[in-house]
Order: C-alpha cells, then structure tokens, then sequence
C-alpha cells in the first residue's frame, strides 16, 4: 500500500472512530440527563399549560457538567483522532525504513559497508531502502574494484622494478667496459639491445595504464559483423595454421566494439605464437554475456599461469608456455566490460582462452 493510501485510511479511520465516540458520549449523556427533570412548561392539546418539576441546584450543576462533556466530545474528540492516525502512521510505515536509513547513512559515513538494508515494504520508503541499498552494493563494489586496482598496480610497479634491476645492472657494466674498451662492438650491441628491452617495459606500462583509462561505450554490433571480423584477424595473425571461426550469423548484440576487437587481437595473437597446425574461434552468446573462445593445439598454458593468471613482465616463455602482457590487457579490459578472462588446458592438448562480455547493458 502506498503512503498516500495509507495517510488518508488512516485519517478516514480516525475521524470515523473519533466521530463515533463522540457521538456515544453525546448519546450517553443524554440518557443521563433525561433520568432527571429539566423544568419549562408542557402545553396539551386542548391548551393546559402545565409547569414541570425543575431541577435542583445539584441536579443542574449536573445537566450543565453533562452539556460541557458532551460538546467538549465533539471538539476534542476528532483532532485525538487524528493525532492518533499520524501515530500510526509514523509507527507502521515511517518508524523501521526511517530508522533503516538513518543507520545505513551513519555506517556509510564510517566507510563501512558490511551491512544490509532489507526492502521492509512496497511503499515509497521500501522502494527507497531498496535503492538505498543497491547504491551501498555499487558502492561496495567499486570499493572491491579500487582495492583490486590498487593492489594490481602495487604488484605492477613491484614487476616493473624487478625486472628492470637486469637491464640497468647489465647497462652499468657495459658502460664500464665502455670506458676501458670503447671500440668492443659486442658493448655497444649489448647497450643497444638493452635500451631497447627497457623502451619496451616503459611502453608497456604506459599501455596498461591507457587501457585502465579506457572508457566502455556500448553500441550495436551484428554477430555476422564480429564473426567476418574474428575471420580477417586470424587471417592476419595466423596465416600459416588452419583456422576455424564459429558464431551466430544473424542477429546483433550490444557490447564496446573497440574492447572486443582488442581483446581478440591479443587471444588469437597469443594463441598463433603456440598453436602447431589449428586454432579454434568460438563465438556465442550465453546470458547476458558474449563468449569468445579461442583454442590452440599447442604445449598449453604453464600450471603457474592457470593457478594465478596472466602477470605483466611474466617468464613463462622460457618453458614454452604461453605468456604475456597481451592476456593480462585482455583481462583488464574484460573486468571492466562487467566479464573476466579464463584460461584452461584441453584434455586433447593445447590451450583454450575464453573472455567473456556483458552484453545488453551498462557494465
């Protein structure tokens, strides 16, 4: 029931109830007053005046009291009513959501989000706490997703540090061997090769962070567009190994086309560094997300990478697995279309990445 509807019955059932207890005060009091005599002059049908019998002092001192009350019903009676009704009302339907409130905002403003605001009714104020309640979940959520960040770019730069350590100790000695033997050209080729192994660690910082600051805007796509466009990619990336592209052909679906386009250039380039022969491109919707999977026959993803997934500046390289910075961005850029990346080893052999989209909304 809604408040309007619930003030005016209320009301109604005040006024009524006061209106009626009023009018049994004013009934009773005339019962009371007609066991006694009230004086004046009975005039009969043939014109015989007749005197009554008047009340004594105490008798009138009585009827008066008796008038006093009983108007004093009338008078008093509805706005006790109504005080009444606006008790009730605050008890039954402002009382526990006011309260509810009250409490989340307190909470809120000690940052603690660690609580619950249940939808106590259907009314305006229920359908506030639950609104109340999904801006607490947004605002635990991009808590959670600043934490995440905050910790991910704290493990980046510790990555970041690390592996520039070789580099720069590598430059120091080489510029040392400069300096007693200027004319080595296996120093110069050292300090070139290093140089250019640090432009690329600056370089790919600065791509994480671009991709951090990367805006999602969503728009229609057709599924026939995105399967032509998963075709030309794996031409492009893959032209030696046997490709095999799936999806719906009919149809659109509404996702950020410039993520996805990203997303499969990193995946079907990392799957194409490892496949021997085939890669398998899977595109399909399943909910409210968009599926795109991509499957090589190759050694497959290291345990260390399927255990804590894809890292920046990683070395899994060097076993042949599958590496780097292209599934970690994919990642990245996954979270925040509202799906993630999962990475998986086949039964048959090889490695299949999957990244999943929300589509049909705002991530």
């Amino acid at each position: 029931m809604s408040l309007r509807r619930a003030f005016f019955l209320l009301t109604l059932c005040g006024l009524l109830a006061a209106a009626g207890l009023a009018a049994l005060l004013w009934t009773g009091c005339n019962s009371v007053k007609s066991r006694y005599p009230l004086g004046g002059v009975s005039i009969g049908l043939d014109g015989e005046m007749t005197f009554l019998p008047s009340p004594s002092p105490e008798q009138l001192q009585l009827l008066t009291a008796l008038d006093v009350i009983s108007l004093l019903g009338w008078v008093l009676l509805p706005p006790a009513g109504l005080g009444l009704a606006g008790a009730l009302f605050y008890r039954w339907k402002l009382k526990e959501p006011i309260a509810l409130l009250l409490e989340g905002a307190r909470r809120i403003q000690a940052h603690d989000l660690d609580f619950t605001i249940p939808a106590v009714s259907a009314d305006e104020l229920g359908q506030t706490c639950a609104a109340f309640e999904d801006m607490r979940l947004e605002l635990l959520k991009t808590n959670r997703e600043l934490w995440r960040q905050t910790e991910e770019r704290k493990r980046l730069n510790a990555a970041f540090a690390h592996d520039l350590r070789n580099p720069i100790t590598v430059l120091k000695g080489s510029v040392k061997l400069l300096r007693q033997n200027a004319s080595d050209p296996q120093v110069l080729d050292r300090l070139e090769r290093y140089t250019v192994r640090i432009e690329q660690y600056v370089e790919a910082m600065s791509s994480i962070q671009r991709l951090e600051q990367m805006p999602v805007r969503t728009a229609g796509v057709s599924w026939a567009v995105l399967r032509s466009e998963l075709e030309e990619t794996a031409r492009l990336l893959a032209p030696a190994l046997d490709v095999e592209v799936r999806g719906p052909d009919a149809g659109a679906v509404q996702i950020d086309h410039g993520i996805f386009l990203t997303v499969a250039e990193n995946l079907i380039g990392n799957a194409a560094r490892f496949a021997r022969q085939k890669l398998e491109i899977t595109l399909a919707p399943e909910e409210a997300a968009l599926l795109l999977s991509v499957a090589d026959d190759g050694p497959g993803f290291s345990p260390e990478l399927l255990k804590s997934g894809p890292k920046p500046f990683g070395r899994t390289e060097e076993s042949g697995g599958h590496f780097g910075m292209g599934l970690y961005g994919s990642g990245l850029l996954c979270r925040k279309h509202g799906g993630g990346l999962r990475l998986e080893n086949r039964a048959e052999g090889g490695g299949i990445a999957t990244a999943s989209l929300k589509i049909n909304g705002t991530p």
